[in-house]
């Protein structure tokens, strides 16, 4: 357990549909309190089962879980070594296209009747901006990692490039993966709610509400640019390490995992 303090509250434009979760930083780590649920587990799980992917270490934030005390209450959360450097900053999409062109992004591209040409005009207009290459094999990754995982939140404010103070971008690391597997068991996803509805029920937000078909335009447009090599045993070994979890959110995460692993067998390289 860490405990943290005022100074080290961090607030940022990433925001996230469901509300913000506290955030602080602190001697280079940065630390999430679960807000809506089990955020904090997801982020764990997502994160280390990525380690046995075809993604480089570089490629996506690790997230190992804390508890956190701040103030007089306790939290569940996860923390991560800031990806940072020394003169670059986060930019998330949204704001990247709003100082560029002084309108929303997310407006201009949900202007746009067809979800293929959706993710073309967003494609094209970061590698405008930014100079960036491949800008579809990235959205890719995070496409297959969201429907896998079932990530909700993915929207403009919350997909990012990094920038320095030259005017140079980078591609940022995956990160912000807490609003998968159904980890809002306050609002949309009640722990005692019927599973299989709950996973019908979860929507995409990019450039369409359906993860398959967002998935499937970027795989023709972009290819396949994603592999995994996680087992069931792995899933499992690393949730017996979540003690801090209780064991019904627990089982419900590995209901959720084993049964998209089964869904996206094809993506699998085991």
């Amino acid at each position: 357990m860490i405990e943290l303090f005022e100074q080290d509250i961090r607030t940022n434009d990433r925001q996230s549909s469901k509300g913000n979760q506290l955030k602080w930083e602190n001697e280079g780590m940065w630390y999430k309190a679960d807000y809506a649920g089990y955020e904090g587990l997801a982020e764990y799980m997502i994160s280390h089962l990525l380690e046995q992917s075809s993604l480089s270490p570089s490629e996506y934030a690790l997230y190992n879980l804390e508890q956190i005390k701040y103030k007089s209450s306790i939290y569940c959360g996860v923390k991560s070594r800031s990806f940072l450097q020394r003169g670059w900053q986060i930019i998330t999409l949204e704001r990247l296209f709003k100082n560029f062109s002084g309108e929303s992004l997310y407006k201009s591209t949900y202007k746009i009747g067809s979800h293929e040409e959706r993710m073309i005009f967003l494609v094209e207009q970061v590698e405008r901006i930014t100079g960036l290459t491949e800008f579809g094999k990235y959205l890719n990754k995070l496409f297959t990692i969201d429907a896998l995982f079932l990530n909700e939140d993915r929207h403009m404010h919350n997909i990012a490039v990094l920038m320095n103070g030259k005017g140079e971008f980078a591609y940022c690391p995956i990160f912000d993966n807490g609003a998968g597997l159904l980890s809002d068991t306050t609002m949309d996803y009640p722990i005692n709610d019927d599973i299989y509805q709950l996973m019908d029920n979860v929507q995409s937000k990019t450039i369409c509400s359906d993860f398959d078909e967002q998935l499937d335009i970027s795989e023709a447009l972009y290819g396949e640019n994603i592999r995994f090599m996680f087992s069931e045993k792995d899933v499992q070994r690393l949730l017996e390490k979540a003690d801090i979890y209780p064991e019904q959110q627990k089982n419900r995460v590995e209901t959720i995992i084993r049964m998209q692993m089964r869904k996206y067998r094809y993506l699998f390289s085991i």
